[in-house]
Order: structure tokens, then sequence, then C-alpha cells
């Protein structure tokens, strides 16, 4: 056919394409109307206004967050109309920002014709049922819209696993915030005014029937994820026993993570100019300048005031992050307010450690998007993370020189081996070529002699090779 396109795509371009072929259309609602058979709707997120309240800080912060807000919507498939930010010391208890400005919001709603008011903050079940009433629109808080994200994002079944337990748990609070149907009577005498004989149920609300029947969902996900657990751990406990050096990379959403794992390895995955594009880990195998092999693991992105459900959920995905021989903490240079991103990946790897006994791995800053990012920026970030790498993931600037940090910085085999391997057993020759470090090779009429560092298990192997009396 003229014109087509024969050449092989990518896993990453296919992902993209797949995503990017169905989009949510305007004025098609997928909520639900009833969520009996117990299902976290679906948020109508197509028409919004955001609202904030700033208590601390500085005009441009508070600005700034309600920026970020305004891309995680997007990133859900909505359309902002309009962005507000209240100046108080702290969010009311009732509606979050006080009767007056909730009658001031309820026009903007009513002129801009929004269907969906965002908040800039996690709302508790009170204020959400408060807002909802008086605005008369569907109302979700941040914590939601996050989320909703993942649920959209996620693909792995591990990954769609622990976003749906992260949904549940938050809405078992605010299950009776979600409309009046949710708390009707379906029982006893009162059944009567519900539909008469027949139509009678067990005597509790279905606002209880719900509660009880998520908790059951909830505890069947638990174990789910638990077996799941399992098997990555035994994934995990193989590279462990081959001792092959990993490297976790981590970093603020959307700074670069998976660009960056593609440009040293390869790797193919899915790269969009999206808040959480990535949520299932990728590991991937790369081999250092001296011919070293380790793993490469790309995982969750971290952002402000990241859900603490979600933290919970994704614990066996960050704790990939925390078992690893090394963090590769990537920083967007190009974001307006690098720092915070760097404060806010550091306090939820510090929660990690907080729950572990032993300390995280040692962190390696990499500043990405050189080639976006101004020299002034890069100059003040470079004196803020003294020993960072700067690279452009896009453009391949730094990445030489980041591969050869990465090989000083990971950890060597200890034992020193000379011996002389028999060609009848090549394959310890080739484990020692890609599990440990060469140091000298001759092939002589006898064999392979090699003197290398290894890891205790090839070191074993190679035991009965010993030459010249040299100890292990």
């Amino acid at each position: 056919m003229a014109g087509f396109d024969d050449r092989e795509l990518s896993t990453g371009e296919l992902e993209l394409e797949d995503r990017a072929s169905l989009r949510r259309v305007a004025g098609l609602s997928t909520e639900l109307t009833d969520i009996t058979e117990v299902e976290y709707r679906k948020l109508r997120l197509e028409r919004v206004v955001l609202v904030g309240v700033w208590t601390e800080g500085t005009a441009a912060q508070s600005e700034a967050s309600l920026e970020e807000l305004a891309r995680l919507a997007e990133t859900a498939g909505s359309e902002v109309l309009e962005g507000l930010v209240q100046r108080r010391s702290r969010p009311d208890p009732a509606t979050y920002i006080g009767s007056g400005k909730v009658r001031e919001l309820a026009d903007i709603v009513a002129s801009t014709g929004a269907d969906t008011v965002i908040c800039d903050g996690e709302l508790s079940p009170g204020q959400l049922r408060q807002l909802e009433a008086k605005l008369k629109v569907k109302v979700i808080d941040r914590t939601a819209l996050i989320l909703d994200i993942f649920a959209q994002h996620a693909r792995s079944r591990e990954g769609k696993a622990q976003v749906e337990l992260a949904q549940l748990q938050y809405l078992i609070p605010r299950l009776r915030g979600w409309g009046e149907s949710l708390s009707r009577q379906a029982g006893g005498r009162a059944g009567g005014a519900n539909g008469g004989v027949g139509l009678r149920g067990p005597g509790e609300t279905k606002l209880e029937t719900d509660r009880r029947r998520i908790n059951k969902r909830v505890a069947k996900l638990r174990r789910e994820i638990a077996a799941m657990d399992t098997i990555r751990e035994t994934k995990r406990g193989r590279r462990v026993a081959n001792e092959v050096p990993s490297v976790a990379i981590v970093g603020y959403t959307n700074a670069g993570k998976s660009s960056l794992l593609n440009a040293i390895t390869g790797a193919g995955v899915l790269v969009q100019d999206a808040l959480f594009a990535t949520l299932d880990p990728t590991t991937r195998r790369a081999v250092t300048p001296d011919g070293r092999a380790y793993t490469m693991t790309d995982t969750v992105g971290f952002v402000r005031h990241l859900p603490h459900q979600l933290v919970d959920a994704f614990r066996s995905t960050l704790d990939e992050a925390a078992d690893a021989d090394l963090l590769l903490h990537v920083v967007d240079g190009s974001a307006p307010a690098p720092e915070e991103q760097v404060q806010a990946v550091r306090q939820v790897l510090a929660e990690i450690g907080e729950k572990r006994s032993e300390p995280l791995p040692p962190e390696l800053v990499v500043i990405n998007k050189a080639d976006a990012a101004d020299e002034v920026s890069l100059v003040r970030l470079s004196h803020l993370l003294p020993d960072a790498v700067v690279v452009s993931a896009r453009s391949g600037e730094g990445i030489d020189k980041l591969v050869q940090v990465l090989a000083d910085r990971l950890p060597r085999p200890q034992m020193l081996v000379d011996v002389l391997v028999p060609y009848t057993h090549g394959e310890l020759v080739a484990r020692a070529h890609a599990e440990g470090e060469v140091l000298a090779e001759d092939h002589t009429p006898e064999g392979t002699r090699l003197q290398a560092r290894v890891h205790p298990d090839l070191a074993a192997a190679l035991q009965r090779y010993v030459t010249h009396g040299s100890a292990i």
C-alpha cells in the first residue's frame, strides 16, 4: 500500500498508539448510577474548575501547585476552564473554602458550564457532601484525581489490583458522600415504602451492603497482591543469588525516567509527556563499559501529596527501589521548581525507609532535560546538587558520562581468582565475563588462564581450577 510505514514499532510506541486510540468523548457520562456491584465508579472529568486553598508558602508556590493540578486533570482527559486559589490560614472544615466562597464558586461553575470541581487537597466525606449539595455538580479532590489517572494507566495484573485496592480504601469512608441513593433502607416493615412485597431486603441499608461487599473485595485483593509479591520476591531473589547489581530509577512524575532507561538500555518502554505514564515497573539488563552486567528498573513517579493509599498499595513496587544497590534519582531540569520535586521524592523515600530495617541504597542524582532547561536554572541546580550528572535523554548529551559514573558507583565483585579453566568448561569463562570483572585472559594449550574478580558463588565453582597454589 502506498505510503504504508512497515517499520517495526517498539513496545513503547505501540502502547502510546494504543493509549491514544480511545479518548473520552465530551457529554458521554462514564458514571455509574448504582454501585451495588461495588465497582469504583469512574469519574466524569470533562469540563472542570480547579480550586485551591493557599495556607502556607509563597503565592508562586500556590500557583505552581494549581498548575500541577491542571496537568493532572488534563492527563485524566479533562478540559480545565478556570483555576481559583483562596488565601486562608487553614481549609474550612465544612466546605473547604467557606460558605461565602462556595456561592462565588457556584456562580463561576454555572457561567462556565463546568460539570466537575476539583479541589487541590484531600476532602473529608463531610466536605465532599456539603460541596456537592451546594454546587450541584460533581466534586472530587486531588487524591481521587490521582487514583483515576492510575486506574487509566495501569497495565499489568498487579498494577490494576494495586490501584483498585487503593481506590476502594479511599471509597469506604466516603460512601455516604456519593449520593443519597446509597443510604436508602431496604428491609423490615420500612421496606414497603421501597417497593413492597418481594422487594424487601435483609434489614440492612444499601450503604451497609456496599460496605460489606467492598470489605470482602479488599480482602481478596490483599490476598492476590500478597501472592504476586511472592513471585516478585522470587525473581528478585534469583538476581540477588546471582549477585547481579541493580539500579532503580526514581524521581518525580514526568521527569524523564523512562526516556533515560531507553537511552541507557534501549528498552523501548512507553515514553509520553504526561504525568504517571509509567505505573508498572520495567526491568532491563545493561552492561558497564568494562563488561559487568547489571539491571535497571523504571519505577512509578512520585508527586507532591501522593495519596498514602497509593504509597501503601505500591509498596512492593517501591520496595524494588529500596532493595537496589543504587538509586538513580532523576530530576527535571526544566521544571519551574525542581528543588521542591527533589524534596517530595526524598520525603516518599524516607517514608519507605522508616518501615525497613535496612538503610536505603546510596543515591545518584541525574538532572535530565538539559536541552530544554535554561543555563541559569542548570547552574543553580548544579550548585544545590553538586554531585549530580547533567544529561538529556532526548539528545543523548551526558549519557556516556552517566554510564561511566554508574559503573564506578556499582559494587564490584570482591574475590580475586587466578585459574586455568579447561576448554571443556567454557561456560565458567563466560560466567566470569558476564558476572565478574576479568583482569587478564590468556588462551593456553591446557585451557583458558583467567585472572578475575568474581562473586563468592562463582569463586566456589572455580576453586578446583586454581593455579600455582593461588588462594581464592
